[in-house]
């Protein structure tokens, strides 16, 4: 079992470099993001962990299912393909389909997350 609280510590995580070094298009930035996998690999058709990034602006589409909550700072996040933004906080948590795209917008110094990511073969 892995347990993720909003006060648990800080685990360090491998910096993974920009938004381009994970398959998004930096909007607004400089922009450094950083993560942790904790279960399974890049290549599982499932896989989990922790993701920070320091404030801006990104766009991707999602190569995978996410299901994924907000453990620190503050991000607005728009499903550009319904035109819909949500602010996340905290403790707050979404779902997103494979194949959409996302507008991340950071607004925070910095966010961090954890994440459950599914992989479907199209």
């Amino acid at each position: 079992m892995l347990a993720f609280h909003l006060a648990m510590d800080r685990t360090a995580l491998d910096a993974w470099g920009n938004p381009e070094d994970i398959g998004a298009t930096t909007v607004a930035g400089p922009i450094a993001v950083s993560g942790k996998i904790l279960f399974g690999s890049l290549d599982s058709p499932v896989s989990g962990g922790l993701y920070a990034a320091t404030q801006g602006q990104y766009r991707v589409t999602y190569p995978f299912n996410e299901h994924a909550t907000l453990l620190e700072g503050e991000l607005a996040l728009t499903d550009e393909d319904r035109g819909v933004t949500e602010v996340y906080g905290p403790g707050d948590s979404w779902i997103i389909a494979q194949g959409t795209t996302v507008l991340w917008d950071i607004r925070s110094a910095a966010i961090r997350k954890s994440y459950l990511a599914v992989s479907l073969s199209v």
